[in-house]
């Protein structure tokens, strides 16, 4: 690879540089060993790998169209539109996890701003969905995985979940409804909406494997089956969507796993968080997740407390604040990055901007109450 072609993909994919120089650096402090086939969560790697193919092949059968016909007629404005979609993430996390719903809604939020042609409005409608997806997911057990794992490390009760939850999640999204109003109120309603007809058979098709990829989620379903159904029916069907698929997106997830793995295997480091940790799960949890993300922080903090629900608020407060704090924010991101038009620099001033304040009045309320 040349200089020139170096460069351009750093530009182009500065997260994945960023987690894979992490990783590398960690690598040399940690040679890799059998320890390393532990670190990656498989599952949550081929939920993403299935769920991108499902999503892709919903684009191509023309459902993302029709759906966008139908958004921007029925929401009317700008405004609205973006507080349907922040609703429906904010929502639909609860259930199928705020990766899913992000997956799902973003690129349809891309499909709608396509015709609306408002770079800015756009950009908050995504940075909004990112924030609700992290909002929701906090309020179920199901939501993200760290609070599957929390939950139940920790033997928790839904008493004393919705107990520690709720009061976050209700005024987070109150949060949220106010900055809404910075959407403008212009028409979303567009001339230009002939999209041509849907294509039933690959739109049943795909449907279908968006279905077996929420089943589990859900843990209806083992993750293998879903991988098998999945490929299967991609080459049968549509071989092309196999090049749909965000590879760096995975890697960068990858790359994560392996610094998180090495770091957490670092004597010193695990020293310094038992001495630290007692009493102080909420502010730590927080912080730490600013730096590895909260699903990470949360399995490499739970051995050294006896505090679930205060380690549990503060990492999935910590979801909030940078971009890799929570990585269903980067999804988000990394879809955005990719749409046409888009504008990185643009994005990261407004997600940081609101990502923090929301930090900030969450972390406040979870310290007054």
């Amino acid at each position: 690879m040349s200089l020139k072609a170096l460069r351009r993909f750093c530009q182009s994919q500065p997260v994945l540089v960023i987690s894979f120089l992490a990783a590398v650096v960690t690598m040399c402090i940690v040679p890799p060993d059998k320890g390393y086939l532990g670190y990656s969560n498989t599952t949550v790697l081929i939920e993403l790998f299935c769920l991108m193919l499902a999503v892709a092949g919903l684009r191509s059968a023309g459902i993302f169209e029709k759906a966008t016909q139908m958004l921007l007629r029925m929401a009317g404005t700008v405004r609205r539109l973006g507080l349907v979609f922040m609703l429906l993430c904010f929502f639909s996390a609860m259930l199928v996890t705020n990766d899913v719903a992000l997956l799902t809604f973003v690129p349809l939020t891309i499909s709608c701003f396509r015709e609306i042609h408002d770079e800015r409005s756009r950009i908050l409608t995504i940075v909004f969905e990112a924030a609700s997806a992290n909002l929701g997911s906090m309020l179920t057990p199901v939501g993200n995985p760290q609070n599957l794992f929390l939950y139940e490390t920790f033997h928790l009760t839904a008493a004393d979940f919705i107990r520690t939850m709720l009061p976050s999640g209700v005024v987070g999204l109150v949060c949220l409804l106010l900055l809404t109003l910075l959407l403008p109120k212009t028409s979303c309603r567009t001339e230009t909406a002939s999209f041509p007809a849907i294509r039933r058979l690959p739109a049943l098709t795909h449907t279908g494997v968006f279905a077996i990829c929420l089943l589990t989620v859900l843990r209806v379903l083992p993750d293998w089956g879903c991988l098998l159904l999945t490929l299967v029916v991609v080459l049968l069907t549509d071989r092309r969507l196999l090049g749909k698929v965000d590879y760096a997106l995975l890697a960068t997830f990858v790359c994560f796993f392996i610094f998180v793995g090495n770091i957490s295997r670092i004597e010193a480091v695990r020293s310094f968080f038992s001495s630290v940790l007692t009493g102080r799960e909420l502010l730590i949890g927080t912080l730490l997740s600013q730096g590895i993300s909260n699903v990470p922080a949360a399995v490499m903090l739970s051995g050294f407390t006896e505090n679930g629900t205060a380690l549990m608020l503060g990492v999935d407060i910590g979801g909030f604040g940078t971009l890799i704090a929570s990585l269903a924010s980067l999804i988000a991101f990394q879809l955005y990055r990719k749409s046409e038009g888009a504008k990185s620099g643009r994005f990261l001033l407004y997600f940081s901007v609101i990502n923090f304040a929301l930090l900030g009045v969450l972390l406040l309320l979870a310290y007054l109450i």
